[in-house]
């Protein structure tokens, strides 16, 4: 498959992780809980889906080699994994989320863009 391809489908698949998380950590932050999200099915689908497509474009866009920048961003792909959890589990750890999710989304780009290890 082209790297285009592949990088295309890494982008959409962070962006659908991300709109999924951050809409559940406002939700949350405003003191709704996982019973009462009407769209819960819905963001935990484009969550889930959005956490495959990424790993598998950015894997292809890899090959073989893992340098050490790629495993610094498995790591914050690990953290995404867990948002929806970590939102919905208490109030006071979902307002950081607001903040924290583009934030790492920010490093994780930073980390593609210049490969600093």
């Amino acid at each position: 498959m082209p790297y285009t391809v592949y990088k295309l489908v890494h982008v959409l698949g962070a962006v659908m992780v991300l709109a999924a998380a951050g809409g559940v950590a406002v939700f949350a932050a405003n003191g709704g809980r996982r019973e009462e999200n009407s769209l819960r099915g819905l963001l935990a689908a484009m969550h889930g889906t959005g956490l495959v497509l990424s790993l598998v474009a950015g894997f292809g866009m890899l090959g073989a080699n893992v340098p050490g920048w790629a495993w610094a961003k498995l790591v914050i792909w690990l953290f995404f994994g867990a948002a929806l959890t970590l939102a919905y589990r208490s109030r006071t750890l979902a307002r950081p989320l607001v903040v924290a999710l583009p934030l790492l989304a920010g490093i994780a780009a930073w980390l593609a863009l210049y490969k600093p290890f």
